[in-house]
């Protein structure tokens, strides 16, 4: 935790030198296009010799567990400041509920199983304006709420290990993109990556991890 309200102070700080150049604040909300990406789960060792091994549970989990090519939608509202006008800093609070689905095959059957989570995301975006078009960039961190039960009970054929603690409490990500400001009124559109994962499992048994990715369109309203 002290790691991360560091992160959120050092991006922060630049907010007193583009407050001079302006300041606002609002309110916005949107929908997030989320589709997940899985990383591998397979046993590695040496044999007797020193020669390294591997052990057959990647090649099941590829064979069983495939992410989809489906996004689905979540919501994300909350509270954004900007400090300056043509160069500008954009600190942002969201509340954000992420979600993303894979195929799984059970006895034979095959299942699709959907995955949600729900963050504190926090967003602090560089960007520059001309007009009314924006274009901005920047890291965002998202603190975990909570998340369903259905990654964990899906991967149970696979892994004794249990997800829950896996899952990580704060993951970092970016966020790129532009806007639009019609008056009060801005329309956002921004593309997120992760740069670690949401979730990992890694024992003698092998390692599994999961990443999000995302689109968000937003509509927001300056208050002042």
């Amino acid at each position: 935790m002290k790691k991360n309200l560091l992160f959120i102070a050092l991006l922060l700080l630049p907010a007193l030198t583009f407050a001079q150049g302006g300041f606002q604040i609002g309110i916005k909300g949107g929908v997030n296009l989320s589709k997940l990406s899985f990383g591998e789960f397979i046993r590695t060792g040496t044999n007797a010799n020193g020669s390294p091994t591997a052990g057959v549970d990647g090649q099941t989990f590829r064979d069983n567990l495939s992410a989809s090519l489906d996004t689905k939608t979540g919501t994300s509202f909350g509270i954004y400041t900007r400090f300056g006008k043509n160069l500008f800093l954009q600190p942002e609070l969201l509340y954000s509920t992420k979600a993303g689905s894979f195929n799984i095959v059970r006895n034979g059957v095959s299942e699709n199983v959907t995955v949600k989570t729900t963050s504190f995301d926090v967003p602090i975006l560089l960007g520059i304006k001309g007009g009314p078009i924006r274009v901005m960039a920047g890291p965002i961190v998202s603190f975990r709420i909570n998340d369903n039960q259905s990654l964990s009970n899906a991967i149970q054929q696979y892994t004794s290990s249990s997800l829950n603690d896996a899952w990580s409490k704060a993951y970092y990500g970016y966020q790129v993109g532009g806007g639009l400001d019609l008056g009060s009124f801005g329309l956002d559109v921004r593309y997120e990556g992760n740069l670690t994962d949401i979730a990992q499992i890694e024992n003698g048994a092998g390692k599994f991890s999961q990443r999000l990715n995302s689109w968000q369109l937003t509509l927001a309203y300056r208050l002042f």
